[in-house]
């Protein structure tokens, strides 16, 4: 079974999606700590992204290839499934290896950063974040125009 996205409407049937798809950029947060999911959706949404949330470990994938988001932000520690065993098969999946993936964890010691590297990580930030560097980062990774810009 599907798991339940809070706050993404389904579209499956009409036929609404390519349309939505150009007008926002998609991102999947994978995020067990509610407070945290919902702060992400509130600040991602109001930055023009459109956000899916999504907790458990163990569903992750099948979620990812489902909606296929511009960008994908995820925690290490998930129930079920840890994000670098998600980001290793994300890596060696031929769809799916391109996928920018902002790993945002509470783990900030060197060896977590060389240990996100080493699975094929896109950006790693620690807990806590500044709003605007995630934002920042997160624009960079999707290919947003704007954030070259800003950038240089």
């Amino acid at each position: 079974m599907r798991p339940a996205l809070t706050g993404w409407p389904d579209l499956s049937d009409s036929g609404a999606g390519e349309e939505i798809a150009e007008m926002a950029r998609t991102v999947l947060v994978i995020e067990d700590e509610a407070h945290i999911a919902e702060a992400l959706r509130f600040l991602l949404s109001r930055a023009g992204w459109r956000v899916a949330v999504h907790a458990d470990g163990t569903t992750a994938m099948d979620l990812i290839r489902d909606i296929a988001p511009s960008a994908l932000i995820l925690d290490v520690m998930l129930p079920g499934r840890s994000g670098y065993e998600i980001l290793e098969e994300l890596r060696a999946d031929p769809v799916l290896r391109d996928l920018p993936v902002l790993i945002l964890t509470a783990r900030g010691q060197e060896r977590e950063r060389a240990l996100a590297e080493m699975k094929g990580a896109s950006l790693f930030m620690t807990k806590p974040f500044a709003n605007d560097e995630l934002i920042a980062n997160l624009r960079q990774l999707a290919g947003d125009p704007a954030a070259a810009e800003s950038a240089g």
